[in-house]
């Protein structure tokens, strides 16, 4: 397939996976409602050999990527529960619990 059928073939399929998407589903990150944009996280990642995915909002991976490293996801923070424990992805809880779910800012990475 060319550059541009690959494309539509893949919106295609995102539009057909979001569409059914439950009406009550939840981002395994914030637990907020998902919105009309959902991304898929692989907890550990598929470079590390991970092959389990869980529905996130957009600004929510962004901000697992943003705060921990693909190496620290596959060794230390396989699961969800572990990420909410640190303090900056805490902080970020906090924030982000009462925006609406299709809620959109740029996110930064940590300063070293």
């Amino acid at each position: 397939m060319g550059g541009r059928v690959k494309r539509i073939a893949g919106l295609a399929e995102v539009a057909a996976r979001t569409a059914t998407q439950p009406e009550d589903a939840r981002c395994a990150l914030c637990g907020r409602p998902l919105g009309h944009r959902v991304e898929r996280h692989h907890g550990v990642p598929k470079s590390e050999g991970g092959t389990t995915t869980v529905p996130v909002h957009p600004i929510c991976h962004r901000t697992i990527h943003a705060f921990v490293t693909n190496r620290e996801l596959a060794s230390a923070y396989g699961s969800m529960e572990l990420l909410r424990e640190r303090d900056d992805i805490r902080h970020y809880l906090r924030w982000i619990a009462g925006k609406p779910a299709d809620f959109r800012a740029p996110t930064r990475r940590r300063s070293a």
